[in-house]
């Protein structure tokens, strides 16, 4: 099974249809999905997954936007997460990087949301791959997802 697959036996069990869209030029960057889509960078939700101290936090922020870890996650998270290596993500979440989605994941995480996303009607996340991606309204990301939202940009 694929990133893909198991990422939509998710959405099943969680009652969530999605409407992914499969690109094989590929959308591992958020310049990348904006350039498939022909949407702006910043409506790209990217998942970038830190190690925490009980497990993977992943911060769903916005495709222009830059993780600030030290002071904004150690402010939100009351430690400093670490940055994770491949392994690290495929292992706590059950994707490779480039393919990791906000909500869907086969192991708890913390979820935060940076609060730049919350201003599109319409935001794009990855769907399990790197060639796959899907539309959602920031809100019902937020729902599902059970982000924190917060301001975690540079």
């Amino acid at each position: 099974m694929d990133g893909h697959d198991l990422w939509l036996a998710q959405c099943e069990e969680i009652g969530f249809t999605p409407d992914p869209r499969k690109y094989e030029e590929g959308t591992r960057t958020s310049q990348d999905a904006a350039d498939q889509l022909g949407c702006e960078v910043a409506h790209i939700a990217k998942s970038i997954v830190f190690s925490g101290e009980e497990g993977a936090v992943i911060v769903i922020t916005s495709g222009s936007n830059r993780v600030e870890r030290k002071r904004k996650l150690k402010r939100i998270l009351g430690f400093k997460p670490g940055m994770a290596s491949p392994e690290y993500v495929l292992q706590s979440t059950g994707y490779a990087v480039g393919g990791v989605p906000p909500f869907g994941h086969t192991s708890p995480v913390t979820v935060l949301m940076d609060e730049d996303l919350m201003q599109y009607d319409l935001v794009w996340g990855a769907a399990g791959t790197p060639q796959t991606v899907f539309p959602i309204s920031p809100g019902k990301l937020r729902e599902i997802s059970g982000a924190k939202l917060g301001d975690v940009k540079q």
